[in-house]
């Protein structure tokens, strides 16, 4: 498909991404969680002052940004849309991969969120933006405002985008830290806010080293946990009021996080008035859609679309040998 692609065909692509969305061997039954995360990091990584990053281009399909640690564990979502893919070539990775995270967060439970595609697939890696601007759980709530602001969002913007973690957990072999944050991790609700300012969380220091808060859930004999990011939006002083006020009204809270996660995946996305794009590398290339991954293992080396491995799904079959995906 060489024309940009028409609203019907990227409804069937969401048609597909939900389908796939039932994992009952992948942690908590659901990809949803991993899809919204990998739309997020592929959007995360923007910079206003220099207007480079952001969700245009599928970066993660390179070393430089797919390898990235703060990145570990997302190769997960993008092995479960490979046969989206695959059945709807055209798409280019970095619309597929924004509109899932879309997708799933309504499928979820979450509120409809805005999306507009058109976005291209870079053609090689030389415009991919530095590592190190993700955010990093392990900090405060200074190093929030210098990775968010840096993506001009603004302190009740950072509040509101932080309730996706309504969704998920973390894993000990990825970013360090290990459990989930509320009771039902594929849901998307405002559980996040009203346990974050209603229990009592105890610091604890993992086998690992890590950090990170808990609290011990003696009913449902449970453990759930919060980053020290989270214990931030909390104790901050102007983070608080909005975490009161999302962990209160569910309903702003929906139509907040909708506006700033419509947003982040426009980051650095220059459209028309009829909403064409027209950043540089749309203008030059048109719609370009990178080809499918290919289906059996190679030499990393041998290939110029992605460096970090021609076929993630053999690795990932190695690596979990806990639980099988249905890929």
């Amino acid at each position: 498909m060489a024309e940009k692609p028409k609203a019907q065909d990227f409804d069937e692509v969401r048609k597909d991404i939900v389908k796939l969305l039932h994992q009952p061997e992948y942690d908590d039954g659901s990809a949803g969680p991993v899809l919204v995360r990998l739309a997020w990091h592929s959007s995360g990584t923007y910079d206003e002052e220099t207007d480079t990053g952001g969700s245009n281009g599928a970066g993660m399909r390179y070393e430089a940004e797919g390898g990235d640690p703060a990145n570990a564990g997302l190769q997960h979502a993008r092995v479960f849309l490979e046969p989206v893919k695959s059945k709807h070539p055209w798409i280019t990775y970095a619309d597929l991969w924004t509109l899932a995270g879309i997708v799933a967060i309504k499928e979820m439970g979450g509120p409809d969120i805005e999306w507009k595609g058109g976005r291209t697939d870079y053609v090689d890696d030389s415009k991919l933006p530095p590592r190190g601007r993700l955010p990093d759980g392990a900090q405060g709530s200074d190093h929030l405002r210098h990775v968010f602001g840096r993506m001009g969002f603004s302190d009740q913007e950072i509040v509101a985008l932080s309730g996706a973690h309504n969704l998920g957990r973390c894993h000990s072999d990825r970013s360090g830290f290990h459990g989930a944050w509320v009771h039902n991790p594929t849901r998307f609700t405002n559980q996040y806010f009203r346990l974050l300012s209603s229990l009592n969380w105890e610091k604890v220091k993992k086998d690992n080293g890590v950090e990170q808060f808990e609290h011990y859930d003696e009913d449902l004999d449970a453990r759930l946990m919060m980053l020290p990011t989270d214990i931030a939006l909390r104790d901050d002083s102007h983070f608080s009021p909005w975490v009161k006020k999302y962990a209160d009204d569910k309903d702003t809270f929906f139509q907040d996080f909708a506006a700033v996660f419509a947003k982040l995946v426009e980051l650095g996305i220059q459209r028309d008035d009829q909403g064409r794009i027209t950043n540089v590398d749309n203008e030059k290339g048109g719609y370009h859609a990178a080809p499918k991954k290919k289906g059996e293992p190679g030499s990393p080396g041998k290939t110029s679309d992605d460096k970090v491995d021609v076929n993630e799904a053999g690795p990932l079959a190695r690596e979990n040998g806990n639980f099988r995906a249905r890929l």
